[in-house]
């Protein structure tokens, strides 16, 4: 299926990769190449690793629909109202009038008056791990931080905090459960939540839309409920459905970006130095690490007209797999791909998809990752990887994020 590039920095990103453990099908994280940009494999999947023929794609939603939902779920019956006015899997013209509603409410101005929060959040879940000689960095900090930023950000309640993380472990949890070769067959696996869909989730939300309609606040929620383009506002099920896409996608973003950020830096210390004495870079290696371990591996579109792609033929039905991790290694954009190069410039990676899909959220990742980084680099002068405990990773298909990553800090 691939060849095989035997270069020195090749290896070097290939021992980088085999001693975190990274999911194996990752194949060009290790130097290796595909064949050819374009392939199929014995599923009838298209996969599509090169860099101009992902952005071929996202930008022919004529051909390639982002509407996935029965592609992807088989059997599985997902309610209509889950699907209703959901922006990532909606397709032009219905895209184009959601994403204008939505984005007049979720602005980067509201996301860059949230920084000295963030500062807030990280520095108290940090203060409650003082004192120790290690800490686990999912958990104490990349899991919740995002998480109580963006429950903030709409207005949940402080109270009901935890309740948003129960039902994002159960997506999670179901997640790995389907994508996993060794699951029993015959487990009871939620494949609703699988599909990041959870009823009470979704009922909570839609309880907390309602009321914002009749009592507002200075709050997303109210914001969406009360954003308007030519007359149009967003449905119910569109406001509850961009919710819960910010909550669980946003949140999966941010504590994969800076765990894989953080163990960049550990395998490089030249960088980590500089960062350290500058921390002006930490932009750069924020973008850096975007491309180099993409949280967001792979994206889904469905086939729905005749086509052809680097000469692939592509036939309605198919579903088609895009690597926004492969197309970032991209030699025929990207000059040494496998070198981790936080001084790059440009770097016109893809870790947040490109074109309509761009991910609205992008600026919000971005922040958290800075501000993390740099505050957990000011605390923890001495900070390492553990290794007598090395970092384990989320085995699904489509993301590169670490489940677990023990560090010392002492």
């Amino acid at each position: 299926m691939t060849g095989t590039s035997a270069g020195a920095e090749e290896k070097e990103a290939a021992a980088f990769v085999d001693r975190l453990g990274i999911n194996d099908e990752f194949f060009w994280l290790r130097g290796h190449r595909p064949e050819h940009p374009v392939e199929v494999n014995d599923y009838g999947i298209v996969n599509v690793y090169g860099y101009k023929e992902v952005l071929e794609v996202v930008g022919n939603p004529g051909t390639f629909s982002s509407d996935v939902a029965e592609l992807i779920a088989g059997d599985v019956e997902i309610d209509p109202e889950f699907s209703d006015g959901t922006l990532l899997q909606s397709d032009p013209p219905d895209h184009t009038k959601l994403r204008k509603i939505i984005s007049k409410a979720f602005t980067r101005g509201m996301v860059a008056a949230l920084e000295p929060r963030m500062v807030e959040i990280t520095h108290e879940l940090l203060d409650a791990v003082d004192g120790r000689d290690s800490i686990e960095m999912v958990n104490d900090l990349a899991y919740p931080m995002p998480i109580i930023v963006i429950s903030e950000l709409l207005g949940v309640p402080q109270s009901d905090r935890d309740l948003f993380k129960t039902w994002v472990d159960r997506m999670a949890h179901s997640a790995v459960a389907l994508t996993s070769g060794d699951r029993d067959l015959d487990e009871d696996v939620d494949a609703q939540a699988a599909m990041r869909v959870v009823p009470e989730m979704f009922q909570y939300l839609r309880e907390h839309a309602a009321e914002r309609r009749t009592k507002p606040r200075e709050d997303l929620l109210t914001k969406l409920v009360e954003a308007e383009v030519d007359g149009e506002r967003l449905s119910d099920n569109a406001v509850v459905n961009f919710a819960n896409e910010l909550l669980v996608v946003g949140h999966a973003t941010t504590s994969a970006l800076l765990g894989n950020t953080l163990l960049c830096l550990d395998a490089y210390p030249e960088h980590l130095a500089a960062v350290r004495g500058n921390p002006g870079l930490t932009p750069g290696l924020i973008e850096e690490s975007l491309r180099y371990l993409s949280p967001i591996a792979t994206a889904y579109k469905a086939c729905v007209a005749e086509g052809e792609l680097a000469g692939v033929p592509v036939h309605p039905g198919q579903l088609v797999a895009i690597s926004l991790s492969a197309a970032n290694r991209d030699e025929r954009m990207f000059a040494r791909p496998h070198v981790f190069d936080p001084y790059r410039d440009p770097n016109p990676h893809i870790g947040f998809g490109r074109g309509i899909h761009f991910c609205l959220g992008a600026p919000l990742a971005r922040m958290e990752g800075r501000i993390a980084t740099d505050i957990l680099l000011d605390r923890f002068p001495k900070m390492r990887t553990d290794p007598d405990n090395p970092p384990a990773f989320l085995p699904l298909p489509h993301v590169i994020s670490t489940s677990e990553l023990p560090l010392l800090v002492r």
